[in-house]
């Protein structure tokens, strides 16, 4: 239950969001459409529910039906302030982490072949683009909330392990919008399903929202393999080590989890501010946990190790836990809403 302050600093929020929302609805304020198709794959919570991992599964279909798409990203925490920046043409990759951010650079890097440019303004954002590369599709990372530009597909994430990221608007939760805005979803996905009785803990609060049921399209994130500086291992080859882990994302506990699921035995963990930079101090603040703890080795996410990886300089190895989408239902539903752009 909130106390009385808390209704204080949601009421504010919850007001402002639903009027804007209610007035790009009834054409008060208006939304630009980019001269080609737009997926957009967004949440309704602040925190991790797998964008990454799905904007690039949706980019690499496109390219996979022939088609040229680009990704479209905020940038978040970049240090590059120019308007907009090309990470990659599709063929080379122009700008590092540091100016791009960490995710846009992340995927880039994963996804050969594809255009990734970040800007604030995704519609102007676009329109750079087309200028300056062909593309003839575009994905939206992290758009639900970016109403201002029309979509022709609309992905709204849902961790399911998360069901008390649901229960309160910011500031006080970690909601960007009230529930029943899910509405807006073409499809609803549900990420780190690992058991069916997970659904309907976060499924049934957004039914009852929405006054409507859903069929929502579910899918879990698999560890593939762990990548190094030089090397890449199987999950199997780290199953009984002892490892330091640490992160700077949206959902470490969710993390720490995936760590457990290896069998590798948890030393010493440090969590940073999602999009964490890393600078020269906070390296050396890992080297010094690192020798006190003595593991045999360092575990960390894939957009952390391509910010850390220069500067690791000590002998204990460091490799990022590196996952791929699975999908346990409505994958070829997804595909068909993807051909048919």
């Amino acid at each position: 239950m909130m106390s009385g302050w808390q209704s204080l600093l949601t009421g504010p929020y919850r007001f402002v969001t639903c009027f804007r929302t209610r007035l790009y609805e009834r054409g008060w304020l208006t939304r630009r459409r980019l001269p080609c198709p737009v997926v957009s794959v967004g949440n309704l919570t602040a925190g991790g529910t797998g964008k990454t991992p799905m904007a690039m599964w949706v980019a690499e279909k496109l390219l996979e039906q022939g088609k040229k798409p680009g990704i479209l990203s905020r940038g978040y925490r970049r240090n590059n302030q120019r308007e907009f920046v090309l990470v990659s043409d599709g063929t080379s990759i122009l700008a590092g982490p540091h100016e791009a951010g960490d995710e846009p650079y992340l995927m880039a890097t994963r996804c050969p072949g594809v255009v990734v440019a970040v800007g604030a303004d995704r519609y102007a954002l676009g329109r750079w683009v087309l200028g300056l590369t062909p593309v003839d599709c575009f994905v939206l990372d992290d758009g639900f909330q970016h109403i201002s530009l029309e979509r022709d597909v609309n992905l709204l994430l849902v961790d399911s392990s998360d069901r008390a990221g649901m229960k309160e608007l910011l500031p006080v939760g970690r909601l960007r919008e009230p529930l029943h805005e899910a509405e807006r979803a073409s499809d609803i996905v549900l990420t780190r399903v690992e058991d069916a009785s997970m659904i309907p803990n976060v499924l049934e609060p957004i039914e009852r929202a929405m006054g409507s049921t859903i069929n929502p399209i579910t899918t879990r994130f698999a560890v593939n393999k762990l990548v190094g500086a030089s090397e890449s291992m199987s999950p199997s080859d780290v199953c009984g080590k002892n490892a330091l882990i640490f992160s700077g994302i949206g959902n470490p506990n969710q993390f720490r989890r995936t760590v457990n699921t290896l069998g590798v035995q948890v030393v010493d963990e440090l969590v940073f501010r999602d999009h964490e930079a890393y600078g020269p101090s906070r390296v050396e603040d890992i080297h010094r946990r690192v020798e006190q703890s003595r593991p045999d080795l360092v575990l960390t996410t894939e957009k952390d190790l391509i910010k850390v990886q220069s500067s690791w300089s000590i002998l204990t190895p460091l490799y990022a836990v590196c996952l791929e989408l699975e999908f346990l239902d409505g994958e070829s539903r997804l595909k068909t809403a993807l051909s048919t752009l």
